[in-house]
């Protein structure tokens, strides 16, 4: 029988993931808005949209690569909806209220993604990557 990760490991992988995501995400907001000048609360929103579907196709293939999904289709669009989301309106309103009190948008930014990850992680591993609870397997989403 295959052992299944324990929640530390599952995290670690989580920030592993994340921590490529953060990269791509603040790469892509210094090139939105450093080199086509998109206003900061727009290039956010794109960067964080590019970063989430990055981290989709690898916490299905590393983080919860152990709860496949019969429809990675819909599995996406309940990450998109659930951590998407929160990612967008989380990383706007603490970006801006950071800058307002005076810090660089890509360190606000940064600190941002911060406050976020922990609520990702509980928002993946109980929403989008689910086991379904009468089987013991894997729930198709």
């Amino acid at each position: 029988m295959k052992r299944l990760p324990s929640g530390w490991v599952r995290w670690f992988k989580f920030n592993a993931v994340g921590g490529i995501g953060i990269l791509l995400q603040l790469g892509t907001l210094a090139l939105l808005r450093g080199g086509l000048g998109l206003n900061y609360l727009l290039a956010t929103a794109i960067a964080v949209e590019a970063a989430v579907l990055h981290n989709f196709l690898w916490h299905e293939r590393f983080t919860w690569a152990d709860r496949p999904a019969a429809n990675r289709i819909k599995r996406l669009l309940n990450f998109n909806l659930a951590t998407g989301a929160f990612s967008i309106v989380g990383n706007i309103f603490f970006t801006k209220l950071l800058v307002d009190a005076g810090i660089k948008y890509l360190l606000a930014n940064a600190m941002s993604i911060a406050l976020c990850s922990v609520i990702n992680f509980f928002l993946n591993d109980r929403l989008v990557f689910v086991v379904s609870p009468t089987r013991g397997k894997p729930a198709s989403n």
